[in-house]
């Protein structure tokens, strides 16, 4: 039993940070949609805490995405770019799923 839980495991960091990613991206797409917008607003469209909603904020400004303003976030002229440039990583990432599926067999 704790080999099959251990192999289970190996999984997990990866889970967790799909799920960072599409919670970072649904802050972003509402920031896109609706901003300007504060985190009380962000926080209940996203239907997230306010406290990882802040994270998300935080992590999208860092990367040049998004900007605070007297209104609330708003997206920047990267918006476009950002938005390929990740739908050409997770189709990598699908590729790589993929092959290491194939792995299994």
């Amino acid at each position: 039993m704790d080999k099959i839980r251990n192999e289970i495991h190996i999984t997990d960091v990866a889970e967790k940070e799909l799920d960072l990613l599409s919670r970072h991206l649904d802050v972003l797409k509402t920031v896109r949609d609706h901003g300007p917008i504060g985190i009380i607003r962000l926080s209940k469209v996203t239907g997230q805490p306010q406290h990882m909603v802040r994270y998300s904020l935080r992590t999208l400004e860092k990367g040049g995405v998004i900007k605070p303003s007297s209104q609330g976030a708003i997206v920047t002229e990267n918006i476009h770019e950002t938005l390929g440039t990740l739908e050409s990583t997770l189709d990598n990432i699908i590729t790589n799923m993929d092959e290491l599926k194939k792995k299994l067999k």
